[in-house]
C-alpha cells in the first residue's frame, strides 16, 4: 500500500489522490484501506512516518559538538525541504492517538542516542537525550511549523552552541568518571 501511495504521489501529486486511486494501484478494494486505515490522512500519515525514519545511524566526526552540529543542520535541512514539511504535515494530521507523531519523535531520540552514547564512549560529557531533544529538536521542529522564515544551517548550528553554552555539555576532567 505504501509503494501505491508513494507512486501515486510522484506521478499525480497528494491533491489527486483518493482512496480508490491508491486501491486500484495496491490491487486491493477501497474497503480494505478503510479497514486498516480509517481514510486518507490516516495512510498518508502512516506513509510519512515511514518516509521520516533515518536510514543510517549519524555520521561520527569526531567529538560530540561536531556531531551534534552535523546532525543538527542534517536534520534541519530535511525537515526543512518540501517534502519533509508535507511528510509532517500528514504524519501530524492523519494521528487521531498520537502515535505516530510518537514514533517520528523517537526516530529522532534514537538519532540522539547514538550520538550521545558515541560521546560518552570518548569519555565526554553528554547531556541525556530528553535535554538534546528539548534543546535542539523542539525549537526546530515548532519553528518549521510555525516560524519557518530565517530557518537554516546556522540556526541548528546556534541550537548547538546554546545547548553547549548553558552548562548542559562539556570534557569530562580526570577523576570525573
Amino acid at each position: 500500500m505504501h509503494a501505491a501511495v508513494r507512486e501515486l504521489l510522484e506521478e499525480r501529486g497528494r491533491e489527486a489522490l483518493t482512496v480508490p486511486l491508491v486501491a486500484q494501484r495496491a490491487g486491493v478494494t477501497p474497503s480494505t484501506v478503510y479497514r486498516r486505515w480509517g481514510n486518507l490522512q490516516e495512510l498518508l500519515s502512516d506513509v510519512a512516518v515511514e518516509r521520516l525514519r533515518p536510514d543510517t545511524e549519524p555520521e561520527d566526526h569526531g567529538d560530540l559538538r561536531s556531531d551534534l552540529t552535523a546532525w543538527a543542520e542534517q536534520f534541519l535541512d530535511e525537515m526543512m525541504s518540501v517534502s519533509g514539511r508535507a511528510y509532517i504535515r500528514d504524519a501530524l494530521l492523519g494521528d487521531p492517538d498520537g502515535s505516530n507523531a510518537g514514533q517520528c519523535s523517537a526516530y529522532a531520540a534514537e538519532q540522539l542516542r547514538v550520538i550521545l552514547a558515541r560521546a560518552t564512549d570518548r569519555e565526554e560529557n553528554a547531556p541525556d537525550v530528553e535535554t538534546a531533544m528539548d534543546h535542539i529538536v523542539a525549537p526546530m521542529m515548532y519553528r518549521i511549523l510555525f516560524r519557518p522564515a530565517g530557518l537554516d544551517a546556522a540556526y541548528a548550528r546556534r541550537l548547538v552552541t546554546e545547548l553547549f553554552g548553558a552548562g548542559l555539555v562539556g570534557v569530562r576532567g580526570e577523576g570525573d568518571q
